[in-house]
């Protein structure tokens, strides 16, 4: 099983609707892969400032587990964010 981390960021061209994402949670519910998730709010940068990129353009992350990576992939194509022209970025978390 591999754990993903999915970032979700704020660039929708439209407004994605309450039925969207009550439609994409109930998918990712029943496919079994969905292990929780949050909006993202204030933020504070700590330690060297001056080299630090602004990551205010991510505004939200959702963990999913997944043994096929396609299975995962073809749930997302369903996310609200990309269904509204927008985009998510899949990260696979390193093993420990």
């Amino acid at each position: 099983m591999t754990q993903y981390i999915l970032l979700i960021h704020g660039n929708a061209k439209t407004e994605p609707t309450s039925l969207d994402w009550d439609q994409f949670f109930a998918a990712a519910g029943r496919s079994g892969l969905f292990e929780g998730g949050s909006a993202i709010g204030r933020r504070e940068v700590l330690g060297d400032i001056s080299s630090a990129q602004s990551s205010d353009h991510l505004v939200g992350f959702m963990r999913f587990d997944a043994v096929d990576k396609q299975t995962l992939l073809d749930l997302l194509q369903s996310h609200p964010v990309v269904l509204h022209g927008g985009s998510v970025e899949l990260c696979e978390m390193p093993e420990s």
